[in-house]
């Protein structure tokens, strides 16, 4: 059965490594467009409830921004200071407080994402009845990102980040993308069970695949994604590796119609 569906958008960044670093990183334009207009423009197509942006640094820009747009059903959340992902999504607590359905959680800054993996990925979620989900892929170099573990039956356990994994989890190649599709009722209750004794004392996202997982509930790793797909554009080489992909794709597509 399909479940309501509304987003969170996450787009409170500084972007440190961009070349321009006093310009918000979703705001960084790829192939003339925002980094975000890629994600919202995703989303639209998926027609959710609500579609709540989670601001924070040069928080004005970024909404006259999205405003201009013109997208239906968008509201704003700001997270005051950056104290991680759990904090950032729990900011938009009051926009989604009465909503009941999934809520699907991704980063303002991954412009590559396509339509018909985020359905995949939401209709292997729905048939595993899960209450939580997280897109994985395998990436050639998992260096840097949030590991994926599973136990000795290959179930999914927890996401550990890089800077908090042993030197075996270091070996795991199947990572974390950042998007989630969690149950609204269980969403909120987890993220105030989270601590920041971690590496980053930050409040981690992740740690709500333990807390639910150890309260009885069904989580889930889907691995239905192309690594180039699930990038986030942290510094300059990354906006130029994504504007080579990007070109690449529409060569291809061009080349199928010819």
């Amino acid at each position: 059965m399909t479940r309501n569906l509304s987003t969170i958008v996450l787009a409170a960044g500084k972007g440190k490594r961009m070349l321009n670093p006093e310009l918000p990183k979703v705001l960084t334009k790829l192939q003339n467009k925002a980094l975000i207009d890629y994600v919202l423009e995703l989303i639209q197509e998926l027609n959710p409830e609500k579609s709540v942006i989670v601001v924070g640094f040069q928080k004005d820009q970024v909404i006259e921004h999205i405003k201009s747009l013109n997208f239906p059903n968008i509201e704003f959340a700001e997270q005051k200071e950056q104290l991680g992902t759990g904090h950032a999504v729990m900011s938009a607590y009051d926009n989604l407080a009465e909503f009941d359905g999934d809520v699907l959680i991704l980063a303002g800054d991954v412009p590559m994402m396509r339509n018909s993996t985020i359905r995949k990925f939401i209709n292997l979620h729905t048939q595993a009845a899960s209450k939580v989900s997280v897109l994985s892929t395998d990436a050639p170099n998992p260096t840097g990102y949030g590991r994926i573990i599973r136990d000795s039956a290959d179930s999914f356990i927890k996401i550990v980040e890089e800077k908090d994994a042993d030197t075996e989890q270091k070996l795991v190649k199947e990572i974390n993308s950042g998007i989630f599709l969690v149950d609204s009722k269980l969403l909120f209750d987890a993220l105030q069970k989270i601590g920041n004794k971690n590496a980053q004392n930050e409040y981690y996202l992740t740690d709500i695949i333990q807390i639910l997982r150890d309260e009885g509930e069904s989580v889930h790793a889907i691995n239905c994604s192309d690594f180039a797909e699930l990038q986030g554009i942290n510094t300059a080489e990354d906006l130029l590796r994504a504007e080579q992909i990007l070109q690449h794709l529409k060569q291809t597509m061009e080349n199928d119609n010819v």
